[in-house]
């Protein structure tokens, strides 16, 4: 009889709970909150029904789950910033960050923005708490740089909301992208175009000479 050691048992867990949370933001992202089902996520997942049940709690708690995901996915490169960080560094690369979040991400990011037009109805606890803590404390080192003259003294939260929007614009609105520029997809040469773009135009307009 073969013994399963505890090492081997998170391994499996964390790997159920990795694919139930791949398949939950396909099924959520095609079909929204509402027309998903845990059925038809159990089987994108390859799982029992029972198993992602006993995962992740619910179906509401999945949800949340992968909406917080996200939002932890695009801020990790803010987390731990300082006044004494160089702020053409950490903005270039937290704008980096993000565009390629969006080009292997795009399901999760129009995920989050459907439930945003909807008025967030799943998120306001996480928004009006957790979130708006975390954008207040980046804020205040945003308006440090600048009152060292190490950027202009642009508001700090708009500015947080810019790169949110701009570099999320290429999942959410693709087909918009696509129709315009005549393109079928867009490529790995296209997404560092845009990167690069997006880092020129946002950190000259904050005042940062990189």
């Amino acid at each position: 009889m073969t013994t399963i050691t505890a090492p081997e048992t998170t391994r499996t867990r964390l790997r159920n709970e990795r694919a139930i949370l791949d398949a939950a933001e396909q099924v959520f992202a095609c079909h929204g909150y509402r027309g998903a089902s845990v059925q038809a996520i159990a089987e994108a997942a390859g799982l029992p029904k029972s198993n992602v049940l006993y995962y992740v709690g619910s179906k509401r708690q999945l949800y949340v789950t992968l909406l917080e995901r996200m939002m932890e996915r695009w801020n990790a490169m803010l987390d731990d910033i300082s006044v004494d960080d160089d702020p053409a560094e950490v903005i270039e690369a937290f704008i980096r960050s993000k565009m390629e979040l969006t080009r292997i991400h795009p399901q999760g990011s129009r995920l989050f923005a459907a439930e945003v037009l909807q008025g967030a109805p799943f998120l306001q606890d996480y928004l009006r708490g957790e979130l708006r803590e975390w954008v207040q404390a980046r804020a205040k080192v945003f308006e440090q740089w600048a009152e060292r003259g190490r950027m202009d003294p642009v508001d700090p939260v708009w500015l947080i909301f810019l790169i949110w929007s701009s570099t999320q614009h290429y999942a959410d609105f693709e087909a918009q992208v696509l129709g315009i520029t005549g393109r079928e997809a867009m490529d790995t040469e296209d997404y560092r175009n845009i990167t690069d773009f997006l880092c020129r135009v946002i950190l000259k307009g904050c005042g940062i000479r990189t």
